[in-house]
């Protein structure tokens, strides 16, 4: 049996053909335009389905969302903020089809604990860290979704001596501070001139003075953030992935050091911050398990 997914990112949508075992056998990404964004999706989903008789569908899908609704109000896509029927709308698409549909956070634990580094882990926190940040539970075996499907959505956890304006209308969340794309907007206002969190990760490696502050920044709210869930959902395994988590020790060292400074109770000294062994197919091959009832 094989899934359509859907991965509605931040900057990025990304579709692929899913089979149960984790499988993608054909994906496509592109970037999310400023207009025309539901046309520019049904375009993508169009051609990856391409002669196939699509009878399931998975959707991941940026926060935040209400799953209930199918209604999907990604923060940085101003289009869809306000709420989108994306649930409603993937069904006039494909008429025959069973649509599973969970915040993205939600997919990548499921993803990493079926395929990644948590797999066989009953309790489980993943995050990930690129343009946003976001995340989702597992708890004994199951993924949490909440009250209207944003559980896990860590990137509005409010780390302490930072008052940043966030997206969400908040100030002082992990989000502001830690995501690539805030990460970038620090350094640039330090002087850096670099555009992107690639390039600003490859800048720390080789040194700049502002883009190994921004990292260690960023890995420090990371790791306070961490050590807090860790704390309120007594679990001892935090998976990260995403793009700008990939930035290595620049990020990694600051964020381990912050996570063991504030993880001090006993039920957390074993606590294991750790990488995500999957590509960043995840988000697509954990929806894939939802509409495949898998998961």
């Amino acid at each position: 049996m094989v899934a359509l997914a859907l991965d509605i990112g931040a900057t990025k949508f990304a579709a692929g053909i899913v089979d149960s075992a984790g499988a993608v056998a054909e994906s496509r990404r592109i970037r999310v335009p400023d207009t025309g964004v539901w046309d520019a999706c049904r375009a993508l989903l169009s051609e990856v389905a391409g002669d196939l008789r699509v009878r399931s569908v998975g959707i991941g899908s940026a926060g935040p969302v209400n799953v209930a609704a199918g209604v999907c109000g990604p923060l940085n896509i101003p289009e869809w903020a306000e709420g989108f029927p994306l649930v409603e709308s993937v069904r006039k698409a494909f008429p025959e089809a069973k649509i599973r549909f969970a915040i993205d956070g939600a997919c990548l634990a499921l993803a990493e604990q079926r395929f990644g580094a948590a797999r066989g882990v009953p309790n489980v926190l993943a995050m990930t860290v690129s343009s946003g940040i976001g995340g989702g539970i597992i708890s004994d075996g199951r993924v949490v979704m909440g009250r209207t499907g944003n559980g896990g959505h860590i990137g509005h956890i409010v780390v302490p001596g930072h008052d940043e304006p966030c997206a969400c209308g908040g100030f002082g969340c992990v989000e502001a501070v830690a995501s690539g794309k805030s990460s970038v907007r620090w350094a640039r206002r330090q002087g850096w001139t670099g555009t992107t969190g690639l390039e600003l990760a490859a800048a720390a490696h080789a040194g700049e003075p502002v883009a190994v502050a921004a990292l260690e920044r960023a890995g420090t709210a990371i790791g306070t953030a961490v050590a807090s869930a860790a704390a309120l959902l007594d679990t001892d395994l935090v998976v990260i992935g995403g793009g700008f988590a990939q930035s290595g020790e620049p990020l990694w060292r600051p964020l381990r050091d912050s996570a063991a400074a504030h993880a001090r109770l006993t039920f957390l000294r074993e606590l294991r911050v750790v990488p995500s062994e999957l590509t960043d197919q995840a988000t697509l091959r954990g929806a894939a398990l939802l509409a495949l009832g898998a998961a």
